[in-house]
């Protein structure tokens, strides 16, 4: 009986809706028309995504937004071996931190590598977006690796 291992599968679900507003509803309208829309803070700095506050100040974010990516950098990422059925992808991918060109945050989404070996911290990756976009996060399908993009 000691040699039984004992496991316990539980599966931790949020299920909610939010209304966007109108800093999120800028942010997704962008993504509907192919483009990833960050929005500055009183010091300067580029929120991806969008917030209508600066996390680090508490201070209203301006109304002064800026196109960034579609490529960026993965700063940290986590590997997704056995998918489920509500994940965005039905193969293995990873999900990751990725920093766009232009933008001083990390936006989470999924990378798309075919293989766990190919994902590493400081990879390049683009956006590869969806056939039809409607405004919404999936509008970009995942990040794939950069074509000779290497390592930042």
């Amino acid at each position: 009986m000691a040699d039984e291992l004992l496991s316990a599968p539980h599966v931790l679900e949020y299920d909610y809706r939010r209304s966007l507003g109108d800093t999120l509803s800028r942010f997704f309208t962008g993504l509907r028309d192919r483009e990833i829309l960050g929005v500055k803070t009183k010091a300067g700095r580029v929120l991806v995504p969008p917030a209508e506050y600066d996390p680090e100040t508490g201070e209203a974010t301006t109304e002064d937004w800026s196109a960034v990516g579609p490529e960026g950098v993965v700063k940290s990422w986590a590997w997704v071996a056995e998918p489920l059925g509500r994940h965005p992808l039905d193969r293995p991918f990873a999900f990751a931190l990725i920093q766009l060109d232009g933008a001083d945050t990390a936006l989470t989404h999924v990378v798309d590598t075919g293989d766990e070996s190919a994902m590493q911290t400081g990879m390049r990756v683009t956006a590869k977006w969806a056939d039809e976009t409607v405004g919404a996060i999936r509008d970009i399908v995942a990040f794939v690796p950069t074509p000779g993009g290497g390592s930042a």
